[in-house]
């Protein structure tokens, strides 16, 4: 099962209801023998271990010894099945209200706690993109990290866009760490970069000689993570400092 949009106004009508209003189990037919959590469980359970791209109504409903038509009477269908199961992987949001640290240790327990959710659930970047209906645990997530710079100077939309840079980075470096390495680490790139150096220079000049696979992944993120909250920081310092009459630019 792909990543795939909520589709038309129905079948978002029909996942906000599932997500916020916590949808009843069906009344009629058979006493109900599922439970949202369970099939979001299962389905989580089969992503995890095989791919997004494993997940069906049939393998879910097999994995919980019903069958697919019984599975429907709880999920409508594959939209709502991959929203249950995102809600369910991203758990709760982290707890920042009592770090330390202020804004800047805040963000960063919060850019953590995210990309340990997505060493867990490896399929979760991928999953969560495109127009959707977005739970509360999801929610959640933005909600919190926009809450540690309540109170740093920035505007709502600064600290809605600082959020989104933020998210953006940890999207990008965890792209670059599913892929294994940038196009020009690996071992016969390197070793054309090496010899025909002298037609570019400055890359064989910054290329590491012990090992350039380190290249990307936990040190770009690290890196980009660090240089992002430095701008922040700046830009913060720059609002509290500035006189009383001064409009912030």
């Amino acid at each position: 099962m792909a990543a795939e949009a909520a589709g038309g106004p129905e079948e978002q009508a029909g996942t906000v209801e599932l997500l916020w209003a916590r949808r009843q189990p069906p009344t009629r037919g058979p006493k109900p023998t599922l439970t949202i959590e369970g099939i979001a469980g299962a389905a989580v359970g089969i992503a995890d271990a095989d791919g997004l791209g494993a997940v069906s109504m049939q393998r879910v409903a097999r994995q919980l010894g019903v069958t697919k038509m019984a599975l429907y009477r709880y999920v409508a269908g594959k939209g709502e099945l991959l929203a249950v199961m995102i809600e369910q992987a991203v758990g709760d949001p982290p707890d920042l209200d009592r770090l330390r640290g202020g804004w800047r240790g805040k963000l960063r327990a919060w850019a953590q706690a995210m990309w340990a959710t997505w060493d867990r659930h490896p399929w979760l970047p991928g999953a969560t993109t495109g127009d959707r209906v977005l739970g509360p645990r999801e929610l959640g997530w933005t909600e919190c990290a926009v809450a540690a710079l309540a109170g740093s100077g920035l505007t709502g939309r600064e600290q809605l866009d600082a959020v989104l840079v933020l998210s953006g980075h940890l999207r990008n470096t965890r792209s670059m760490a599913t892929a294994g390495t940038q196009p020009w680490t690996s071992g016969r790139q390197v070793a054309l970069l090496r010899q025909h150096g002298d037609r570019f220079p400055a890359l064989a000049a910054a290329m590491p000689e012990a090992d350039p696979s380190d290249l990307g992944g936990d040190h770009a993120r690290e890196f980009g993570l660090a240089r992002i909250l430095d701008g922040l920081e700046v830009l913060i310092a720059g609002r509290t400092s500035a006189p009383a009459n001064v409009a912030p630019g």
